[in-house]
């Protein structure tokens, strides 16, 4: 008989009961080694998923970076209309409802800059120099004196309704649908807002896949397929739907006689406003959209604004061309949303940079004494310098390059001298020059992405040039 030592309480544990019978001994030696089967087989499940694991190859991660309204989610959609075309079909519908309140908003705009003259049309009393919503100035000099007759009258009236809806749409979307126009981040760099926040406001958290305008459109496509709700529930979404479309559609012709009224467009000169080179606008497009059977095209979608909240995750694999799979991630570009960006930073395979150029002349929604291309250079700078991603590959897209043409054909400089495309690249060159931890290559594309067409010819270059880095340092090339 084995002799227990009493000073040793795992061998007192692990010894067989005192007075065991030869049933009661066979009995736990068929339980130890049932035991022993699982434990050996968890085991081989876990150096199983270890190999497996070691085999797998690491997605190709690409971050989208640059402030707000450059351009960043356009572009995502571009790689989705190419490159991921299942998931893209999924989604088509679900945008119509944003298109539509791009539309109320570009409609709204415009019928409160007609309203405001009316209001100060009895008097000569008018408003200082200052900022209109949309970006343009109104001059208090030289006003013209618009005579406003009782169509303009009766447009107040008969488009009273949008507003509710605008409402209603903004409800359903989200904080997405929302616009930031102040912030307390005094920083272009995502790296010097985590200490240069305010203490009395939170930055905005960064959500993967769970917040932001993929969300929506998800929420969106369930409720339109119908998602396990009941049928009640499911009948008031279609309501809903069909009250939109229908406040749309009865006033289609009197938003298309607000927009091509030639006193509104003298009002809109007047103010500087070029509502027509704002994200998401549709004025163009009234009687195509304001329709029972629209349905959104490619260009609709890609041109439909709809602000990121947070981080947004987009996993997907090249359906066409290397059938590699892609992890991207489109990042909130309000100066207050910037401190999550670091975050991401880890391991990027590439960083599409984009700096909307036609903004030369244009200040931050959110920090109007900031100028935009200021602003762009200040963060392209902390970009570069950045240890963390100086081994991403660095990609620029110099974009809205079809409004910049627009704007110079105008001659509309601002306080700013007429700089060139050339100056503009040459400055991002400089900048990546100087600051960059150690050299590498800059890849610097001019583009104007809600041209699906010509984008698509630069996402075959940009796709062949973030394979062939990712290979090679991989050691695969």
């Amino acid at each position: 008989m084995v002799r227990i030592s009493s000073d040793d309480p795992f061998a007192s544990a692990l010894a067989p009961p005192a007075n065991e019978t030869a049933s009661e001994k066979e009995g736990r030696e068929r339980a130890e080694a049932e035991a022993r089967r699982i434990s050996e087989s968890i085991d081989e499940e876990i150096r199983q998923e270890r190999t497996a694991l070691k085999k797998k190859k690491k997605p190709v991660k690409v971050l989208l970076l640059g402030q707000s309204e450059s351009g960043k989610s356009a572009t995502l959609k571009n790689f989705q209309i190419h490159y991921a075309t299942h998931e893209w079909a999924k989604q088509r519908a679900s945008w119509r409802a944003v298109i539509y309140l791009n539309l109320l908003r570009n409609v709204i705009l415009v019928l409160d800059l007609l309203l405001r003259e009316m209001s100060l049309s009895n008097g000569d009393r008018r408003p200082s120099p200052s900022m209109t919503s949309d970006g343009g100035m109104e001059s208090s000099s030289h006003a013209p004196a618009y005579r406003f007759i009782d169509k303009h009258r009766l447009l107040k009236l008969r488009l009273a309704p949008l507003r509710r809806v605008q409402a209603d749409l903004e409800k359903r979307l989200g904080p997405g649908s929302l616009e930031i126009y102040s912030t307390t981040t005094n920083t272009a760099s995502p790296f010097d807002s985590i200490e240069g926040q305010g203490q009395d406001r939170p930055p905005e958290l960064g959500v993967n896949s769970t917040n932001g305008w993929r969300s929506v459109l998800e929420k969106l496509r369930l409720s339109s397929k119908g998602d396990g709700s009941s049928q009640s529930a499911q009948r008031c979404k279609e309501e809903e739907s069909d009250e939109v479309t229908d406040v749309l559609v009865g006033c289609k012709d009197d938003m298309n006689n607000l927009w091509e009224d030639s006193m509104v467009q003298q009002i809109l000169t007047h103010r500087k406003s070029k509502i027509e080179d704002s994200p998401g606008f549709f004025m163009n497009d009234i009687k195509r959209i304001a329709s029972y059977d629209y349905e959104p095209s490619d260009d609709d979608i890609v041109r439909a604004r709809l602000r990121t909240v947070g981080v947004q995750e987009h996993r997907f694999v090249m359906e066409e061309g290397s059938g590699k799979e892609w992890l991207m991630y489109d990042l909130g570009g309000t100066r207050s949303s910037r401190v999550t960006w670091a975050s991401y930073f880890d391991d990027a395979n590439a960083i599409i940079f984009l700096c909307p150029i036609s903004c030369f002349d244009e200040q931050l929604r959110e920090e109007r004494t900031v100028n935009r291309l200021e602003d762009s250079y200040q963060l392209w700078c902390s970009i570069c310098n950045s240890a963390m991603l100086v081994k991403a590959q660095l990609i620029l897209f110099l974009n809205k390059c079809d409004l910049l043409h627009n704007k110079l054909q105008r001659g509309t400089f601002g306080d700013r001298e007429n700089d060139t495309v050339t100056d503009f690249q040459s400055h991002f060159k400089e900048i990546s020059r100087v600051v960059s931890p150690e050299p590498r290559p800059l890849y610097i594309h001019f583009t104007s992405v809600i041209d699906t067409k010509a984008t698509a010819t630069t996402l075959r270059v940009v796709e062949e040039s973030i394979l062939r880095s990712y290979f090679k340092s991989a050691n695969l090339l």
